[in-house]
C-alpha cells in the first residue's frame, strides 16, 4: 500500500529529480483531508489549467472557487517549467473517474476507454495542473514538458512504479479533455526513460522518434517528423509519393503508410494508413 508523502518528503524527492519546487502559502497543511480519505496513492494525473499567466493560476488553484473550493491540485507546473507546491494533502483535481482505469493504473497495465465515474480520483492520485489554456493552440514550451516528466518520474521512482501509472485527466473520465495540446503516451516514454537514469542526471536522447499518437496525424500537421517518417517509407520501397516526402502530411502519407502496414502483414482497418504505436516502432523514423 502506497501512504501519502510527508510534505518534507514531497518536497524532497521532487527536488532531488531536478524540479524547480516553490512552496506556496500554507501548502503544507492546505488540503480537503476534512472532507474524504487520501491515499492509497495508485498514480500521478496530469492536468491543464485553462487559464494563463502564473500568479493568476497559481492563486486560482489555490483558493478553488465557489463550486470547487481548493486546493486544485498538489503543483502547479508553470510555463518556465517552475512547479509550486501548493498541498500534500487530499485536492479537489480529479473527482469521480473510472474504477476500470484505477484497476489498470494499480496493475500498470494498458489503459481502458473510461466510460463511467464510479471511483473517487482525489483518493488515489497526486495531481499536477500545467499552466495552459487547453485550447490546442496555446504552447508547451520544452521547460514546462520537462517539467512535468520530472514531477512525474520523482513520484513513480520514490514509490517504485514505472511510468504507467502517470495518466491524464481525459484518460481517468470521458467527462474531460485534458492535458491537450501533447501525447500523454509520448510524455510516458519520456518518464520511463528518465527512471532508467538516476535522479537528476541528464537523459540520454532517443535514437528514434518516439509514437507521437495518433491524434498527431489525424491533426494533419506540418512536421519535420513526417518528413523523417517519409524518408523511411521510401527506404522501406513503401512510398506513394509523386513528390516529396515533406513536412505536411497529406494523403500521400497516408497511402505510403497504408503500404507499410501492409507489408508488416497488417489488413483491412489496421491498414488505414494511420500510424499505430506497433508499426510506428517498427518504421524505426530516426529522431529529429
Amino acid at each position: 500500500m502506497a501512504t501519502p508523502f510527508t510534505p518534507d518528503r514531497l518536497a524532497a524527492i521532487l527536488r532531488t529529480e531536478g524540479v524547480r519546487v516553490i512552496e506556496y502559502g500554507q501548502w503544507r497543511t492546505h488540503n480537503r483531508n476534512h472532507r474524504g480519505t487520501f491515499g492509497p496513492i495508485n498514480g500521478v494525473m496530469i492536468h491543464h489549467t485553462v487559464s494563463s499567466g502564473t500568479d493568476h493560476s497559481v492563486r486560482l488553484c489555490y483558493d478553488g472557487y465557489a463550486a470547487l473550493p481548493g486546493p486544485l491540485c498538489h503543483g502547479v507546473i508553470a510555463k518556465n517549467g517552475d512547479v509550486y507546491l501548493i498541498s500534500a494533502g487530499r485536492a479537489n483535481h480529479a473527482g469521480a473517474g473510472d474504477a476500470d482505469v484505477l484497476a489498470a493504473v494499480r496493475d500498470e497495465r494498458a489503459l481502458p476507454a473510461p466510460n463511467d465515474r464510479s471511483a473517487d480520483g482525489n483518493v488515489h492520485f497526486y495531481g499536477f495542473e500545467a499552466i495552459n489554456l487547453g485550447n490546442g493552440a496555446d504552447p508547451w514550451p520544452d521547460e514546462q514538458l520537462d517539467a512535468i516528466e520530472r514531477v512525474s518520474a520523482a513520484i513513480c521512482r520514490a514509490y517504485g512504479w514505472s511510468a504507467a501509472s502517470v495518466i491524464g485527466h481525459k484518460e481517468w473520465t470521458n467527462q474531460k479533455t485534458d492535458p491537450r495540446g501533447f501525447s500523454m503516451t509520448t510524455m510516458r516514454e519520456r518518464i520511463d526513460r528518465r527512471l532508467s537514469t538516476k535522479p537528476g542526471r541528464p537523459v540520454p536522447a532517443p535514437k528514434f522518434e518516439p509514437f507521437p499518437g495518433v491524434e498527431f496525424f489525424k491533426r494533419y500537421p506540418r512536421s519535420a517528423i513526417i518528413t523523417a517518417m517519409g524518408r523511411r517509407l521510401v527506404a522501406e520501397r513503401c512510398g506513394a509519393y509523386s513528390q516529396g516526402p515533406g513536412p505536411q502530411f497529406t494523403a500521400a502519407d497516408l497511402r505510403s503508410y497504408a503500404k507499410w502496414q501492409r507489408k508488416l502483414g497488417y489488413t483491412g482497418r489496421d491498414a488505414d494508413g494511420w500510424p499505430g504505436r506497433k508499426s510506428w516502432d517498427a518504421l524505426k523514423v530516426p529522431k529529429v
